[in-house]
């Protein structure tokens, strides 16, 4: 099992970064490579389930993810179901004030591929985080901007 805790400051309230964290359907818009929707549930109740493609033209994973709590607007948690990725993960929102907060996105992994993942870890974390960091500093954006049902 592996560990990735990475954060963003976020320029908005609480409660408008957990609306933006949450919707869904607008996730690729700040995720890099992912496009999220709900498959299961209403997306906002413990036992929603998500399903979630990474790739490019098609070639990637899709990791499929049930909400374990839902505890609004401060934190939801997820566990990953799918055969690639693995293990738990926590989307948490820190109120920093009327007008900032933080957006913690934390992981608990259990690499794919056994010994092999475990020896390729420490080559492949810098880039995975990189990614990470750069989706992080988007939805930053996104949430700043954000307004319910996009830019209608």
């Amino acid at each position: 099992m592996t560990d990735l805790i990475l954060s963003v400051d976020v320029r908005a309230p609480a409660g408008t970064t957990w609306l933006a964290l949450t919707d869904w359907a607008r996730q690729g818009e700040w995720m890099l490579g992912t496009e999220v929707e709900v498959v299961e549930g209403n997306g906002r109740s413990v036992g929603s389930r998500l399903s979630a493609f990474t790739g490019v033209a098609g070639v990637g994973f899709t990791d499929t993810m049930e909400i374990t709590s839902w505890e609004p607007p401060v934190r939801c948690g997820v566990r990953h179901l799918g055969s690639f990725v693995q293990g738990t993960g926590v989307f948490q929102v820190v109120p920093k004030g009327p007008a900032r907060s933080t957006f913690v996105w934390a992981e608990h992994l259990r690499l794919p591929f056994g010994p092999l993942g475990r020896l390729g870890w420490p080559l492949v974390r810098p880039v995975f985080a990189l990614g990470v960091r750069q989706s992080l500093r988007r939805f930053a954006r996104f949430a700043e901007n954000y307004s319910v049902g996009g830019d209608e």
